[in-house]
């Protein structure tokens, strides 16, 4: 978010400044122990993979910004501060003429770019300078620059899913983990299976899919299969007799098999993932890209939709009264579907990070591919609203003579928009911290 988007450029009244000078290396030092005793914490917690989500979005707040700044630089602007969070300073340092820091609150991020509208006084000597002197490509490239980092962002994350993380291959079957039976031996532990290991082959059937799979050893209880498994890029012969399931129990609980034998190896069974060649990945990336943006619209669509919003605010009015949620597909459909706040974003992202590395970076390309999208609204105080600006300033100006919108009128609206912003916010905080969704990766 450029600075500029703050209320108080907008006709209301700016946050005093702070008192008396602040010791930077001792704010720094008290920065620094305050990160190591979070680190600590994680690590004590079991926390670390909330941990290393937190920090992948305070670098991609950071990239953001960063957008917005180097365009800012290009353009020949001047930009006076550059910071993470809101509120009161922690930490900061000055380089040229530009401020860099961190502030209390670390609910986003800002660049402070000199005259960004018609009510900022500037120094005459730095008015050549401003946002609003710029052309207006030179002022639009600097406020999608956000947006547009967030894009790159998904296209480099889906890129490196397909290329290094890998993909689940639906077409082959492996062996996620061996089960503990009670009441007889295992057969895929007395069969040598391991996990990782890829079922090829049943009794000379190729296994093409998870159910097929399933299907044979469901009917084949007590019979001798043959089994051929790829191990590490080798075939492994193995010769497995599933167990009758109504005789054992599978991690302390009896298997509802009805009267007819089915038959059980005692694995939990998975898709191999697997990686795409670099130069496929692009390809796959761009069109993952797409769907994602499609995805997306049709969310934002669906959240703002009355439908949507009757639909949340029921789930708050519920979770605030204590009802019970009902258990229909709907309203299950519902609480899934529903947006969520920061709290949400980094739960939801941890469970992807202890599911996979590719879980986690789909996670957070879904993320980048919204917050790009929903910053391009074209309404104050969000990129959007100065691309509109802009965009407007540009058809009523004649030749020789710019037109500048006036800020003052923006302020009603932009008090508006904010205030639907804070109440959708809090709102999917309160939902995120009484009744969180659940967890989609089990």
């Amino acid at each position: 978010m450029i600075e500029s988007q703050a209320v108080r450029d907008r006709g209301i009244p700016p946050v005093p400044p702070r008192a008396g000078p602040v010791n930077p290396r001792g704010a720094l030092a008290r920065m620094i122990l305050v990160v190591a005793a979070g680190v600590v914490a994680a690590v004590v917690t079991h926390a670390v993979a909330t941990l290393v989500v937190v920090l992948a979005i305070v670098v991609i707040i950071m990239l953001h910004e960063g957008g917005h700044f180097v365009m800012a630089k290009w353009a020949g602007m001047k930009v006076t501060e550059y910071f993470v969070g809101f509120g009161p300073r922690v930490w900061s340092f000055r380089r040229g003429e530009t401020e860099y820091g961190v502030k209390a609150i670390p609910a986003g991020g800002y660049v402070k770019i000199i005259g960004m509208t018609n009510l900022e006084e500037v120094d005459p000597a730095d008015e050549p300078r401003t946002y609003r002197q710029g052309t207006f490509w030179r002022r639009l490239s600097v406020v999608v620059a956000g947006s547009m980092v967030h894009f790159i962002l998904a296209l480099v994350l889906l890129w490196s899913v397909f290329a290094l993380a890998g993909i689940p291959n639906p077409s082959k079957v492996s062996v996620g983990s061996l089960s503990q039976l009670h009441g007889a031996p295992s057969p895929a532990r007395a069969a040598g299976l391991k996990p990782g290991d890829v079922f090829v082959s049943v009794n000379g059937h190729r296994v093409t899919s998870p159910d097929s799979l399933v299907k044979t050893i469901k009917s084949h209880a007590g019979d001798r299969l043959a089994v051929v498994v790829d191990r590490h890029g080798q075939p492994v012969h193995l010769s497995v007799t599933p167990v009758d399931g109504r005789s054992v129990k599978v991690g302390g609980q009896a298997v509802d098999t009805g009267s007819a034998p089915v038959g059980l190896l005692g694995v939990d069974l998975t898709s191999p993932t697997e990686t795409v060649g670099p130069i496929a990945s692009v390809g796959r990336a761009a069109s993952g890209f797409g769907g994602t943006v499609i995805a997306t619209f049709q969310g934002l669509g669906t959240v703002f939709s009355t439908h949507g919003l009757s639909s949340l605010g029921h789930q708050v009015v519920s979770a605030a009264s204590g009802t019970t949620p009902s258990g229909s597909a709907s309203s299950i459909q519902a609480q899934e579907n529903r947006p969520v706040s920061i709290v949400g974003i980094t739960r939801v992202a941890s469970q992807a990070a202890h599911a996979g590395v590719g879980d986690f970076l789909g996670i957070l390309v879904v993320f980048n591919v919204f917050i790009g999208i929903f910053n391009l609204v074209p309404l104050v105080p969000l990129d959007g609203g100065h691309v509109a600006i802009a965009i407007y300033e540009r058809i009523r100006s004649r030749a020789g003579r710019p037109y500048r919108a006036n800020a003052a009128k923006l302020a009603i609206p932009t008090y508006f928009v904010l205030a639907a912003i804070v109440l959708l916010g809090v709102s999917t905080l309160y939902l995120d911290l009484v009744r969180p969704i659940p967890n989609p990766f089990k």
